[in-house]
């Protein structure tokens, strides 16, 4: 009892230096009676009174603190509940000490000093809400930071980031707009700083997101013209924000925003002006001197992405009939600049490709003769109007444009070649003094020649000029273009033919000489870049791909130019790419045919020596030793005009060649070719989205999936490897996605299991577990087991009316092993969760004794402890007649032998647990405790 006594007296000696005002002393008496304390309610006391002296002490932390530990004795405590309060509100949680003289007034109804400070309060907070969120003063604020030259640049950006995050939502783009938002927007673009243009052109498109009435009020706002001005600075960074921007105003305007508004603001917003008036602005742009390189690209890229239908059934294609009538001209200039020349329009290395993406665009959505005539005469007369015998530039101009037309709208391009004049004019060309001239003319007929085109005149022409330029030439420049147009023509005649009378000699000489020149720095990479195109050609042949890939010098400098900012080699580099890996479509010889063949004399076409299995996996282990993984992930980002989807899905091909060997997928995580493939899984044609997703579930299979595919992007994974699911895509592909399934599943608990329950991956996971192919049905199997923790998959199994309780049992009774424990595995999990699933377990087939018995015998431990962990679940299922009928039946025998066993560290766990089950039936009054033998 001496501790009562002594905490009492302290207590007591506390209080009277209280009331002396001797507060550090009180502190002190209170201290050590919380020492000896022992009782509860006179530790709330003490506890209470030492809060009173922090308060007047004002140290409030500590008045907080110890006013809770006495309401947590009693929560009526009404003295430590105020005095709670005052210290929440002098620490500025007012919300906090709001709630606390709440419940001080319920308590006390009529106590005045608590009715004032829950009216003091109450006004408090509601003027503390009016400016903290009265974002005028927090928009205002962030302003304020931004225009401050003494402000210190990470307070800047951080400002920039809030003004973008806070224009993403739409309160909060509401309120930008009107707190003054646009105008001091604009004065930040004005200020002319890179980091505030981007920053401002961001926020404003988070304004403009989804949001009709406010995108054309910025639009007029800030105006068009602006807004064009801006993109064509020369900084990439800003011309793709405000090519966003632009993209962010047209899906806005063009009704990708839904809302409904009221009937006076649909009269209003009519969008149609405004989409007139940036179609024109952009068009305008396109061949303006004053726009730079990176503005152009992005004014042809934001053609290509919303003129042309992107769905045919549309029957509204009058954008672009608007856009030939008022750009045609425009875009065929851009193809026609010749950068070596001078006074010629700033470009990138991509403007003339994205150019003719355009072009070809267009001209495929077109509907009908007349217009495509239409579109041929506007090209034809353009040409005319600048070949010019006295001006060689201007007839270059002309050149390259044909050029840049057999790039896009090929058979528009292959018609003027076969004009009057035009081979003349590049018969003039190639015999001209000018390095630039030769090169024009070289690169025309390269474009002319494809496997297309039968065009005879060009390939005869075409092959001696070319061969002639080739010996005469000492400029590698020309020398590589030519090589490469032979090689292309050799191709385009069907056959190798007239590279065989090349003097030369063989393919594997001419592809000896591309890797010299994509070796030598000293040559520029735009020539450089021709070898390569020659390579796509060359690599056809094994005996090239095979050299090609032991020349480690020659893959860097090709996976380097992949990585430049020039975007138009990315084709050429996929293509050599394809053919190193044999990834392409595989043609099947039938040997009938070769009978016939061989008894016609036919040439019969047979397989290389070199494309057999062990040379390709020679071949991939090189590239990924070069580090062809980060080259295709630079790849994968390009524009999409560039990145067509034929382009896709070649690099998706090549990176399924690349994962067929379970030991490379490391590398290929660790360069980040797990990210790069998931934009390949999500679009592009079937065949490269298959490719891709097949891809992704085989390093999904054996990789940390968080390491693979970093932050959100793992959910990204999930919807293409649910696609490989489908029971008409390859046995391959399904067991490679079921295994990349497992892996995620065991990875991440609750979105992964919704993600994959949402993803509608049940049934099809279902469906395999019943799939003839064992390796199939094992890695379903395997997948479930994983996926039975999450409740939606467990009220699958309760449901009626269906047999997936039935397959699990069955499958526990199935002859592989590894079947076994995986099915015998979720079959414990998921009984352990639903107790209904072990009474349901013994009516879906006639069976489940016998399958739990020789679970229960089984010589594998695992499988074992997995059967004993069933029969505790069933014991323990709150149903008398099981648990009866099981002890009843051979079971309590097998238990009884298994629990008596001695200790064995090889099999402790079905040891345990049957000694467990045993237990359980001793609780349950089925079996009289052991008694040792007598």
């Amino acid at each position: 009892l001496g501790s009562m006594d002594d905490a009492n007296q302290l207590k007591d000696e506390g209080n009277k230096h209280f009331q002396a005002g001797e507060i550090d002393k009180a502190i002190e008496c209170y201290t050590n009676a919380i020492k000896v304390c022992k009782d509860k309610t006179l530790l709330a006391v003490i506890y209470r009174n030492r809060s009173a002296c922090f308060l007047k002490k004002e140290s409030y932390a500590n008045a907080a603190s110890d006013a809770s530990k006495a309401i947590d004795v009693d929560a009526a405590d009404i003295k430590a509940l105020y005095r709670r309060c005052q210290a929440l509100e002098k620490l500025g949680k007012l919300d906090m000490a709001f709630k606390d003289v709440q419940r001080c007034a319920t308590l006390e109804p009529k106590n005045k000093t608590f009715l004032e400070t829950l009216r003091r309060l109450g006004a408090e907070i509601q003027a503390k809400l009016k400016t903290t969120f009265s974002t005028d003063s927090r928009v205002q604020n962030m302003f304020d930071i931004l225009f401050d030259e003494e402000m210190d640049k990470d307070k800047k950006e951080k400002a920039a980031n809030n003004l973008i995050v806070l224009s993403r939502e739409d309160a909060g783009a509401e309120r930008i707009f009107q707190n003054n938002g646009v105008p001091l927007l604009l004065n930040m673009i004005d200020t002319g700083k890179p980091e505030m243009i981007v920053a401002a052109v961001r926020t404003l498109s988070g304004m403009c997101t989804g949001h009709k009435a406010r995108a054309m009020a910025i639009v007029n706002m800030v105006g068009v013209d602006k807004i064009c001005s801006i993109m064509a600075l020369d900084n990439e960074e800003i011309a793709l924000a405000t090519s966003n921007l632009f993209q962010c105003i047209n899906d806005s305007l063009t009704g990708a925003d839904t809302r409904e508004y009221g009937k006076e603001a649909a009269l209003v917003l009519d969008a149609a002006k405004d989409l007139k008036t940036i179609l024109l602005a952009l068009l305008e742009m396109i061949a303006n001197k004053n726009v730079s390189g990176y503005g152009r690209d992005q004014a042809l890229n934001l053609l290509s992405k919303n003129v042309p239908r992107t769905n045919k059934k549309n029957p509204d294609y009058s954008r672009t009939l608007f856009t030939i009538d008022h750009g045609l001209k425009k875009i065929l200039k851009v193809c026609g600049q010749v950068p070596e020349l001078p006074d010629q329009l700033p470009l990138t290395e991509n403007s003339q490709m994205i150019a003719s993406v355009l072009l070809n665009k267009l001209y495929d959505d077109l509907t009908c003769d007349p217009e495509r005539d239409n579109f041929r005469e506007i090209c034809d007369q353009y040409i005319k109007s600048k070949i010019d015998p006295n001006n060689m530039d201007k007839t270059l101009h002309a050149v390259n444009t044909i050029s840049g037309l057999l790039q896009g709208p090929f058979d528009v391009g292959n018609a003027l070649v076969g004009h009057q004049g035009v081979m003349e004019m590049m018969v003039a060309l190639c015999g001209s003094e000018r390095e630039v001239d030769q090169m024009v003319a070289v690169e025309a007929l390269i474009h002319s020649s494809t496997k297309m085109s039968r065009a005879s005149f060009i390939i005869t022409n075409g092959v001696s000029l070319l061969k002639d330029i080739y010996k005469k030439t000492t400029n590698e420049k020309i020398k590589i273009r030519a090589l490469v147009g032979l090689c292309k023509l050799g191709s385009a005649g069907g056959d190798d033919y007239s590279l065989r009378q090349f003097a030369e000699g063989s393919t594997e000489k001419l592809a000896k000489q591309c890797r010299k020149w994509l070796c030598n720095p000293k040559i520029d990479a735009k020539t450089r870049k021709w070898a390569i195109e020659g390579l796509a050609y060359l690599t056809n042949d094994a005996d090239v791909k095979d050299d090609f890939v032991e020349d480690e010098l020659a893959l860097k400098a090709m996976f380097d130019l992949a990585k430049s900012t020039d975007k138009t080699i990315i084709y050429a580099v996929a293509c050599t790419l394809v053919n190193c890996t044999n990834s392409y479509e595989k043609k099947e010889i039938l040997p009938e045919l070769v009978q016939l063949a061989k008894f016609s004399k036919q040439h019969v076409p047979e397989q290389h020596p070199k494309d057999k299995k062990d040379f390709i996996e020679k071949r991939v282990k090189r590239l990924l030793k070069a580090g062809v993984i980060s080259a295709l992930a630079v790849m994968v980002k390009a524009d999409s005009s560039i990145l067509t989807d034929k382009t896709k899905e070649m690099l998706a091909r090549v990176f399924l060649a690349l994962s067929a060997d379970p030991k490379d997928r490391g590398i290929i995580v660790a360069q980040g070719g797990g990210k790069a493939l998931i934009p390949l899984a999500l679009e592009g044609t079937d065949a490269g989205k298959g490719k891709a997703c097949h891809a992704l579930a085989k390093i999904a299979a054996v990789s940390n999936p968080t390491i693979a595919f970093p932050g959100e992007r793992v959910y990204e994974v999930v919807r293409p490897l649910v696609s490989l699911l489908h029971t008409d895509k390859e046995g391959a592909q399904n067991y490679e996605a079921l295994r990349g399934l497992t892996n995620l599943a065991a990875y991440s608990e609750k979105l992964r299991w919704s993600k994959i329950v949402k993803e509608k991956a049940l049934p099809e996971i279902e469906n395999l577990m019943f799939e003839e192919n064992e390796k199939i049905r094992l890695a379903a199997t395997e997948c479930m087991c994983n996926l039975v923790t999450s409740k939606e998959v467990q009220e699958r199994y309760l449901e009626d009316g269906n047999d997936k309780l039935k397959l699990l049992v069955l499958l526990c009774g199935e002859d592989d092993d590894k079947i076994q424990i995986a099915a015998a595995g979720a079959l414990a999990m998921i009984t352990a969760a639903q107790k209904k699933l072990c009474t349901k377990m013994t009516l879906v087939t006639v069976q489940w004794l016998e399958i739990l018995q020789r679970l229960c015998l089984h010589s594998n431990p695992k499988i074992q402890h997995r059967g004993m962990v069933i029969v505790y679940n069933m014991l323990d299922s709150d149903n008398n007649e099981l648990a009866k009928k099981l002890i009843e039946s051979e079971l309590l025998e097998i238990l009884t032998v298994i629990g008596k066993a001695e200790d064995n560290p090889k099999r402790q766990d079905p040891i345990d647990a049957a000694r467990t089950c045993l237990v359980k039936a001793m609780d349950l009054g089925l079996i009289k405790p052991f008694s040792t033998p007598s």
